[in-house]
């Protein structure tokens, strides 16, 4: 019985969360997929949850490179190795739309690097994200991302 217990609680919990994530907007939700990317890919390295942001065909055009699938698994995989720190990430979201069932967002990405508690470098990006529902919810089809100019 407590095995039944446990395992109807796990359920209810997980159809909590997904009840919830379907009651937010398309664009709520590719705002949520951004961050999630993000902090999971690029944050914890998180290989193995990418198709559950990145549709399989995903380009990356990232400082006048264009990146597949296998590039972005190459790098991810470098970087973890290399254990350069923590980094944190912060949106500010300019513009979101959906059409149907294709939507894009539009938003700075600041992202800060930790190392020993100290903050060893900031970067800021302005980026887009196109964004296409499947069946298994919003994946990010295309990323474009560049260096934000300095303010003077």
């Amino acid at each position: 019985m407590k095995k039944l217990s446990l395992v109807l609680l796990f359920f209810g919990i997980g159809y909590s969360v997904l009840a919830q994530e379907k009651g937010l907007s398309d664009e709520v939700q590719i705002q949520n997929l951004v961050q999630e990317s993000f902090d999971v890919l690029f944050s914890s390295y998180d290989l193995d949850q990418i198709d559950t942001f990145y549709t399989p065909d995903i380009k990356i055009l990232e400082n006048g490179e264009i990146w597949d699938m296998d590039i972005i698994k190459g790098l991810l995989t470098n970087a973890k190795s290399r254990n350069s720190g923590v980094r944190t990430n912060k949106f500010e979201f300019i513009e979101t739309h959906v059409d149907h069932d294709m939507g894009y967002t539009i938003y700075h990405n600041y992202a800060s690097f930790l190392k020993d508690g100290e903050v060893t470098r900031e970067i800021h990006w302005i980026e887009s994200v196109v964004a296409i529902k499947t069946e298994n919810g919003w994946r990010i089809k295309n990323l474009h991302s560049f260096p934000a100019s300095e303010k003077k």
